[in-house]
């Protein structure tokens, strides 16, 4: 005790902690260009890829691209921390314009003109690996939102659907980048399975590239399959599989109401009328629908689609090197084994289920 009229002594200072390394801090991030930057060089390089060797789409190299910057040396320091706000922006808001371009590409008329059966087997499709991938998905025990975006994936169009589903969703970066990446791999393998099973099946040239429209998911990787057989089996493969990206404005929407009314019963009603609510139709899809409506006027020219259709693919390959760069190799390998089961048994229904229309209806 001290004594009476002694000031007691002042406790020492607190130590400030130490500094951390120059070499291991990580710089704030600076607005978007920076990875809005490093997403462009990463298409220029996916660009002049599919240019040397065109049988690889542009988008898969895109994906392959995003996916090694974010396992380089330093990458948690620039790749997430320096250029994520650019690289986010790329794959989420790029991302819908792509979407919205990808309309561009299908008209009424081309609906009107593939036949009922057709349009039946294409619903057949989309609803069987729809719903038989996300039961598989959740049955498994795939984390988050993995289950119904590869359900979207396989059996609409892709990354394009993924990261649609997943903007209404609200899905975390990390679920869509890792179902991205599984849906990317199995379109992939497609290119060089697929033409190898057309003799052993017995499908003849138009209807390989039906089966390969119908089960193919990405139209990139629709394009480098079906052409393997010929111009007939393109013009087919390319028909069905826009028939299929039809199917991506009825989904979302559906998506949206759900998510709207699960929002709202579990804030209750008073809260949920004040509160900001999901639209009940994001405003990309009604701006695909419109495209879609344009592009069945026919007053746009062949110069402008052929615009619109490069516009579109670049907006996309950014996207998917930003959804690319958010994967999470270490959470992928724990998840690994039954992400890749869930995509193979995908694969193996949308190609079966496919393969029984096109025999059906040819």
């Amino acid at each position: 005790m001290a004594l009476l009229g002694q000031r007691p002594p002042k406790p020492a200072p607190a130590r400030a902690p130490a500094a951390r390394p120059l070499s291991r801090r990580r710089p704030a991030a600076s607005g978007p260009w920076p990875g809005l930057a490093l997403a462009a060089a990463g298409v220029a390089v996916a660009w002049l890829t599919h240019r040397l060797v065109p049988g690889i789409p542009m988008l898969t190299v895109a994906i392959v691209l995003g996916l090694a910057a974010a396992q380089v040396p330093g990458s948690r320091v620039w790749v997430r921390g320096w250029a994520r706000p650019g690289l986010t922006f790329a794959a989420k808001r790029l991302m819908r314009v792509g979407v919205v371009l990808l309309g561009l590409k299908l008209s009424l008329g081309d609906v009107l003109g593939v036949g009922w059966e057709t349009v039946a087997m294409i619903l057949v499709v989309v609803a069987a690996t729809f719903f038989g991938t996300w039961w598989l998905g959740r049955k498994l025990g795939l984390p988050g939102d993995q289950p119904l975006l590869i359900a979207t994936g396989y059996s609409i169009c892709g990354a394009s659907a993924i990261g649609a589903v997943s903007d209404v969703s609200r899905s975390e970066e990390r679920d869509t980048a890792a179902s991205v990446a599984v849906v990317t791999l199995c379109g992939t393998l497609a290119i060089a399975v697929l033409p190898l099973l057309q003799g052993p099946l017995g499908l003849s040239d138009a209807e390989f590239g039906r089966w390969v429209g119908a089960s193919v998911h990405d139209v990139g990787q629709v394009v480098a399959t079906a052409q393997t057989a010929g111009g007939d089996a393109l013009g087919e493969g390319v028909l069905v599989k826009l028939m299929r990206v039809a199917m991506l404005a009825p989904l979302v929407a559906g998506l949206a109401v759900a998510v709207r009314a699960r929002a709202a019963a579990a804030s209750g009603p008073a809260t949920a009328s004040a509160g900001r609510r999901p639209p009940l139709v994001p405003l990309f899809v009604a701006g695909f629908v419109g495209m879609v409506a344009v592009r069945s006027t026919g007053w746009l020219p062949d110069s402008a689609l052929d615009a619109a259709g490069i516009a579109q693919e670049l907006l996309l390959a950014a996207a998917l090197f930003g959804l690319g760069s958010a994967v999470d190799l270490r959470s992928l390998v724990r998840t690994g084994g039954r992400v890749g089961l869930v995509g193979l048994c995908a694969w193996v229904v949308v190609g079966g289920v496919s393969y029984a229309g096109v025999c059906l209806t040819g």
